[in-house]
């Protein structure tokens, strides 16, 4: 009942044209009048239904005639779809900037398609100009489609949204007035990166539906793309610019002195963060909607929004990792690192389409090439070590810099502990035969090694050994409690420390061999004292060794009292077990050379410096001088 009611309506509203039409293309002009007053009345139905040629419009059976031959029919379809068209195309103001209006041509273009379906491929040499005149007229809408959509793309949203700064702000309206021109929405930089930025309003979203879905029917799909791309990533490009980052080729990173990076490198980490846990996300979303069912274009507009500037990114990513590996870059390679790495998983599903799966890749190739520019950082600081020129001694046989420099450059790595053993791991050793240390773990235990042989070598340029085994000690000290109470110390072991400790005290032993033994052997007098104690030679003997002592003593302390031992318990230590074995023996050999006979009596004019005194000269040992 409602398609006859529907029928006979149509009926009429063709009888009224042709009265009131004088000519045939006046007919057409109220049919186009019909058609934008009434969705009922398509251009499809009108023309169908029409009667055609001379027949009279009552000829026809309830109004409506089957027309068999159908030329005459599409050229009239044609003509009404050019002139309705050409009117929206010829307007100075945005189609979009009236409901109706863009609601009529979109009823046009869809005739239009409708029309190029019927004539494509042509039934017959006649329907090709036909069909020529209906894709010249569609190649025009799309034209101006292409700029309603760039316009409402572009289009400011009636109040600012959420995460994103409004060209009605403050700041927005400054650059306006320098720059003379309007601009669209750019993200504001960000702290809390779990939001979602909704940069157009849910009604340009459907117009941008609306457009893209008649491009993309008419085969202009990649054009739009296009027009959405360029649009977009002027967004995406202005949100990271505002982080303070701006686009560097390669060679510009890479010829950068270092104290520029340095800084740079945070605003990269920043803009990075924002870049794929927010732009990328809201643009996949955003894209999703606007090119909704419309597979693969969704996914190639979207790289065409984020693509340039997560490139961009990445290449400095690539630039830094290809710079020297010089070690003082270590840290900051790292904060790159765990910034990719802890993207990664985010962007599994965001990055698992066709044409997008590639970027997702190459996040992670760029998180690959840091972590190998963080192992040849290592090997570099190796060499550094090796290579540290073993002619220089510190006066005093105090503490090196580059025992200083290494062991704090190691234990702030290890602050790092995860992402380094992470990094070392993706180079480990042979997995078929594995080890019980770790890669970072052993990559340590064998920088220590290179550290300690250089020391080594550098104990050896002291002319005198004794201070060559205050060196060593000052420098083992050092590195054993720099090691202990760290996650340096949970690397190495405990074994480790333990053979540290004993080494450091292997040496205290050599020094105490190489200064004291001499000094002790001469405060040992064989037969003085109980039945031979009065003997005349025993006491002939005692002056001379006494004196010998006594210049010991003193040159070791004019000396010595300028070494240094940096440690404030190492130095109390040695001091002691240098008194251990000086001072009772000086004490034992004092009280015989008072128990000599008669002679005894002569003693005390022998004895230059009194056990206290002797005490006294060996706790000012390794003061650096002071007293």
């Amino acid at each position: 009942m409602e398609e006859n009611g529907d029928e006979k309506l149509i009926a009429a509203v063709l009888q009224i044209a042709k009265s009131l039409g004088g000519t045939e293309d006046m007919t057409d002009d109220i049919l186009q009048v019909f058609s934008a007053f009434d969705g009922r009345f398509s251009l499809d139905k009108l023309s169908s239904d029409r009667p055609k040629g001379g027949e009279a419009a009552a000829e026809a059976p309830a109004g409506v005639r089957e027309v068999h031959d159908t030329w005459p029919q599409l050229d009239r379809t044609i003509r009404t779809l050019d002139r309705g068209i050409s009117r929206f195309i010829a307007s100075d103001r945005l189609i979009w900037s009236d409901a109706a209006d863009a609601a009529a041509f979109l009823e046009c273009v869809d005739d239009l398609l409708a029309t190029i379906h019927d004539l494509d491929p042509p039934v017959s040499p006649a329907d090709k100009p036909l069909l020529d005149r209906a894709e010249d007229l569609l190649r025009r809408c799309m034209l101006r489609l292409e700029e309603e959509f760039r316009a409402i793309l572009e289009r400011p949203p009636a109040s600012p949204v959420a995460g994103v700064s409004s060209p009605h702000s403050e700041e927005s309206d400054s650059d306006s007035a320098e720059g003379g021109e309007d601009r669209f929405p750019v993200a504001l930089p960000v702290d809390d990166y779990n939001l979602v930025i909704d940069a157009l309003p849910p009604d340009s979203v459907a117009d941008l539906h609306a457009i893209a879905r008649r491009m993309v029917a008419a085969g202009f799909g990649h054009e739009c793309v296009e027009v959405y791309g360029a649009s977009r990533r002027g967004f995406v490009d202005e949100s990271i610019a505002r982080l303070g980052l701006l686009p560097r080729s390669a060679d510009e990173v890479q010829t950068s002195p270092w104290s520029y990076l340095e800084d740079e490198i945070p605003r990269w980490v920043k803009a990075a963060k924002m870049a794929f846990l927010i732009l990328v996300p809201s643009e996949r979303r955003l894209c999703d909607r606007v090119f909704a069912s419309l597979s693969p274009f969704a996914d190639l507009a979207f790289g065409a929004s984020c693509r340039p500037t997560a490139d961009g990114l990445l290449c400095f990513a690539d630039a830094i990792a290809a710079s020297p590996r010089d070690p003082v870059r270590l840290f900051r390679l790292v904060d790159m690192y765990e910034t990719l790495r802890d993207l990664l998983p985010d962007l599994d599903y965001l990055l698992s389409e066709r044409y997008s799966a590639a970027l997702r890749a190459e996040v992670a190739a760029a998180q690959k090439g840091l972590g190998a520019a963080i192992r040849g950082i290592f090997v570099e600081l190796e060499n550094l070590i090796r290579h540290d020129p073993a002619k220089a001694t510190i006066q005093g046989g105090g503490l090196h810099p580059i025992t200083r420099y290494v062991m704090n450059y190691i234990r702030a790595a290890c602050a790092s502990r995860r992402t380094l053993e992470e990094v070392m791991e993706e180079e480990a050793v042979d997995p078929h035969h594995p080890s019980s240390s770790s890669p970072l773990s052993v990559q340590l235990a064998w920088i220590m090694d290179v550290l300690q042989s250089n020391l080594e070598a550098k104990s050896k340029i002291y002319s005198e050994a004794p201070l060559s085994y205050i060196f060593l000690m000052n420098n083992g000290r050092y590195i054993t409690q720099k090691a202990q109470d760290s996650e340096l110390g949970a690397l190495l072991g405990e074994d480790w420390i333990r053979r540290q400790m004993a080494m450091v005290r292997r040496w205290g032993n050599n020094y105490q061999r190489a200064t004291w033994t001499k000094v002790v052997a001469v405060l040992r007098v064989d037969g003085v004292g109980g039945a031979a104690a009065t003997s005349s030679s025993a006491w002939k003997a005692m002056p001379e060794r006494l004196r010998v002592f006594n210049t010991y003593v003193e040159d070791i302390w004019k000396a010595q009292c300028r070494w240094v031992v940096t440690d404030e318990q190492l130095r109390t230590e040695l001091r002691l077990a240098v008194g251990a074995i000086v001072i009772p023996a000086y004490r034992n050999f004092v009280a015989r050379l008072r128990l000599v006979g008669d002679a005894g009596k002569q003693a005390e004019r022998y004895l230059k410096h009194s056990v206290e005194d002797v005490q006294a000269k060996i706790n000012e040992l390794f003061g650096g001088g002071r007293r």
